[in-house]
């Protein structure tokens, strides 16, 4: 019995063994830790896969193409709230378009699988946080646009990533320039990276609200959090005078506009309550929508830097005048439309540039059927392959509803060409004004010698003291 009993004692104590050394303080630690960190893992690539999976949430509509040899995939305006995985695409894409969509969050390797990418246009969602290792593996990445959005903080750290990165967009974000921000804005501020963060601006705090990121000086960044969290602390920086921020005549494009870069660069400023044409138009851009603003005068040089407009519309802008400069320089515009404004006529000059022009819009405005109206229709007819519309006479009465074309030729029957020599003409041909006969002849031997025999005539040089 006591052999027995001995027996089942150290069995027992046999199996109790390895629970007595989990229960160790350090192994226990550690193991929980390493379950506790593989169910995380594990949490994380399901909540991936489940956000993102092609059959919930990846809409059908997300659109592919090919152009120069570049694979696009065009998800815009879808109303998604995550990253479509890339095993969703027949070809890995080198553009991702993703603006105006509902994604909140960029977790650590959001875009795995994406190494390929040139473009990532996030701009226009909801985004308000961004991790450090959200761009993990985007080494080829050039363009990341970010603008429009909620971004309150962000860090250096989440650009490591991006060697290549060229042109970076962060502005109408509610940035807080406080002592998170340092090591961002140091990088925006290197030369060399002349083209990332341009325009964005602080929200916060209030001492500097409104200056450009590019123009804070990143020493005072933490002091500024210091005094913020230590409010009855030391007040020395609080004497520190607020500078206003600087007055701009006109509303620069960056503020006002969404701009989006691929496949062509092109900006919608409509129905922003516009005045004016915006400063800044990026030499580029192929398209600007100008639609549905307050713009009534057009000035000379307002797209001096948009020399690369394919397309520009200024529809429903209650527009009255066009500088005779506006349009100058816009020598590959394909398509204008001035329709639904408060145009009477076009003043001589307006249209001389548009040597491409291929469509132009006109309906709805109250086009003023007189002597002024002729310089349009002139224009036309010397450019046959322009396709225009809406040309109607609105004034006077007689001729309201008429087409214009209508009214000029019925202008020029009614003044036929042998009555519209002016009196000057008549002066310059009429023998008895002539003053000597030796000016008769001279002016008769001009009619009746070919021009191309014609003796050049010599000129006096007089200098004028």
């Amino acid at each position: 019995m006591r052999i027995t009993s001995c027996l089942l004692l150290a069995s027992l104590l046999f199996l109790l063994l390895p629970c007595i050394q989990m229960k160790r303080p350090g192994k226990g630690r550690s193991l929980r830790g390493a379950r506790h960190k593989l169910r995380r893992e594990r949490v994380r690539g399901a909540g991936r896969h489940s956000r993102s999976g092609p059959s919930r949430l990846v809409s059908p509509d997300c659109s592919e193409s090919t152009e120069s040899g570049d694979n696009f995939v065009d998800c815009q305006e879808r109303k998604l709230t995550s990253i479509p995985i890339p095993q969703t695409w027949s070809k890995e894409p080198k553009h991702l378009l993703l603006a105006r969509n509902r994604i909140k969050v960029l977790l650590d390797g959001t875009f795995v699988g994406y190494e390929r990418l040139a473009t990532l246009d996030l701009q226009q969602n909801q985004i308000s946080l961004v991790e450090d290792g959200a761009f993990q593996g985007l080494t080829l990445l050039t363009t990341l646009l970010l603008q429009h959005n909620r971004l309150v903080t962000l860090g250096e750290e989440a650009l490591i990533p991006m060697p290549n990165l060229r042109y970076l967009r962060l502005y109408d974000n509610p940035w807080n320039c406080l002592c998170p921000m340092e090591s961002l804005i140091r990088t925006l501020q290197v030369p060399s990276n002349r083209y990332l963060g341009n325009h964005a601006r602080c929200a916060e705090p209030i001492r500097i609200k409104g200056k450009k990121l590019k123009q804070v000086d990143p020493e005072l960044l933490c002091k500024e959090s210091d005094s913020a969290d230590n409010p009855q602390g030391d007040q020395t920086d609080n004497t520190v005078p607020v500078e206003p921020i600087p007055f701009r005549s006109k509303a620069h494009v960056t503020t006002v506009c969404h701009t989006y870069i691929f496949p062509k660069i092109r900006m919608d400023c409509s129905k922003r309550g516009l005045t004016e044409v915006p400063t800044g138009i990026p030499e580029d851009t192929v398209h600007i929508d100008l639609s549905n603003n307050a713009i009534r005068h057009l000035r000379a040089r307002d797209f001096k830097t948009a020399r690369s407009l394919i397309s520009l519309n200024l529809s429903h802008n209650n527009m009255e005048h066009i500088d005779t400069a506006s349009l100058s320089g816009l020598l590959q515009l394909r398509e204008l439309d001035l329709s639904h404004n408060g145009l009477h006529f076009v003043q001589y000059g307006v249209l001389e540039d548009l040597y491409f022009l291929s469509q132009l819009q006109l309906g709805g405005n109250p086009w003023v059927c007189d002597y002024s109206i002729h310089y349009m229709m002139y224009w036309l007819r010397l450019h046959p392959g322009v396709r225009h519309s809406g040309l109607i006479c609105r004034s006077p009465p007689e001729h309201t509803g008429e087409s214009v074309a209508e009214y000029v030729k019925s202008y020029n029957r009614e003044c036929p060409r042998d009555r519209q020599q002016s009196r000057t003409d008549q002066d310059q041909t009429d023998p008895e004004l002539w003053n000597t006969p030796q000016e008769a002849q001279g002016e008769l031997d001009e009619e009746l010698e070919p021009s191309h025999l014609r003796v050049p005539q010599k000129y006096t040089i007089i200098r004028l003291s």
